[in-house]
């Protein structure tokens, strides 16, 4: 799920995805530090909506690591929230990264390392997904 864990927020930024209007995300590195987790590669992930329920199968298609003070404005549109604005987008992640930061006793900083993701979705409906590996 995408976000900070709410139905709400869940449901939105699955809907995005869905819609084909987020097309982006990044999330702060120190968490799969933290959580010992290695960032994603170029690789497939299932978009969960605020139920906890498939939305979306994603592939993505760039994944890089980027200071937050050097996302593009263009990486910022295609997140897809609020204006899709780059104002909308840094003042919104520095909520969101204080808040998240504050989990783990951490400050924002505006050079804070973000995991920067594009991505496709490869198939998204309210219909049960079937996987075979």
């Amino acid at each position: 799920m995408f976000g900070d864990g709410s139905k709400e927020m869940g449901d939105e930024l699955a809907k995005l995805v869905v819609d084909g209007i987020k097309t982006a995300t990044c999330a702060a590195y120190y968490v799969y530090e933290f959580e010992n987790e290695e960032p994603p590669k170029q690789e497939y992930d299932i978009v969960l909506d605020g139920s906890n329920q498939p939305a979306a199968i994603i592939q993505y298609t760039n994944v890089e690591l980027l200071k937050m003070n050097e996302v593009s404005a263009d990486f910022a549109k295609n997140e897809g929230e609020g204006d899709l604005s780059y104002t909308y987008w840094y003042e919104e992640h520095v909520k969101f990264f204080t808040w998240e930061l504050g989990l783990y006793n951490l400050t924002f900083s505006d050079d804070l390392m973000l995991v920067c993701q594009t991505f496709r979705v490869v198939a998204a409906g309210t219909s049960k997904f079937r996987f075979s590996f």
